[in-house]
């Protein structure tokens, strides 16, 4: 056996054998020389999951929005029509609730950037450097609280005889209550760091040579900021829009909670899963085609290469 043992031992410590490192290495040498097999290897995972669980669920969606559903039972049908997209563009309920959803969604894309700008120059450029990084930190404390903390606290903020009356008062003034502005507001708030930290990160990135160039000119703050800095950070506010206008487009708890008896697309398409789900399927893809259609006019400012 002490024999065995040695012989064993003897061809696992050879060159070739199967337990010294060059048979470690083979494998890795062969990975090596074909990079596009390692890349395949690496990407197989990540695509295998997009391809089924992401892309394959928005195939099924867009699949059952062709389908019926039955009057009487309200059991799916799976019978090919357009019924449904026909009663998206025929029924003038669906479109108002269209325009609207897009309209918020435009709305706190703008007031987003409108806030953003002046707060992320002065956090990049303005700030003393030691406390830039404090005061980003700062900006993405409210992405670690819960969704449903911040709307309730709006709720509260927002409700009869809250904060924003106690404020207004003196003014002769009275708080939005609940509605379509309430919801406006709440979403802005949600998500502005999502628009501060790009803009900031332009900012921070620009040259501070063409700003002195500019005053060595003789252009005011104002002129600099409209020819030099705005173009320049017009592509991370872009980028930033991206996220403001899809997440205001498909979000409906925060309509739910301040927005009053305001309908927007995700509302209608949580109301009507459990009793028309092809009409809640079809509903789904508006938002889906109006994001794609935003992603494709945001790609010419170059927004996409600064996400």
């Amino acid at each position: 056996m002490d024999r065995d043992q040695g012989l064993s031992a003897t061809a696992a410590a050879r060159p070739g054998g199967p337990g010294s490192p060059g048979a470690a290495r083979r494998p890795a040498g062969a990975l090596h020389r074909r990079p596009r097999l390692s890349l395949a290897l690496l990407l197989t995972a990540p695509l295998l999951w997009l391809t089924v669980l992401y892309l394959g669920s928005l195939a099924a969606l867009f699949a059952s929005a062709f389908w019926t559903t039955d009057s009487f039972t309200s059991e799916v049908v799976r019978v090919w029509s357009v019924d449904n997209f026909r009663a998206l563009l025929t029924t003038p309920v669906y479109r108002q609730v269209v325009v609207r959803s897009i309209g918020v969604a435009l709305a706190v894309t703008v007031l987003c950037a409108l806030v953003a700008l002046p707060l992320a120059y002065w956090t990049a450029r303005v700030a003393r450097p030691r406390w830039r990084p404090l005061l980003v930190v700062a900006i993405l404390t409210p992405l670690w609280a819960s969704y449903l903390v911040k709307v309730y606290a709006w709720r509260l903020i927002l409700s009869q005889g809250g904060p924003a009356d106690w404020m207004l008062r003196p003014f002769g003034l009275a708080g939005p209550g609940f509605g379509l502005p309430a919801a406006v507001l709440t979403l802005t708030y949600l998500w502005l760091p999502y628009m501060i930290l790009p803009v900031h990160t332009a900012l921070e990135r620009l040259p501070a040579n063409l700003l002195d160039a500019s005053a060595d000119l003789g252009a005011r703050p104002g002129r600099t900021f409209r020819s030099v800095v705005l173009p320049m950070v017009l592509p991370s506010v872009a980028a930033g829009s991206v996220f403001t206008f899809s997440l205001s487009l498909g979000d409906y708890i925060t309509v739910q909670i301040v927005g009053g008896k305001t309908q927007l697309i995700g509302n209608l398409v949580y109301s009507n899963i459990e009793l028309n789900l092809p009409m809640a399927a079809a509903l789904g893809t508006v938002p889906v085609l109006v994001i794609v259609l935003y992603l494709l006019a945001v790609r010419r400012t170059g927004a996409l290469s600064s996400l």
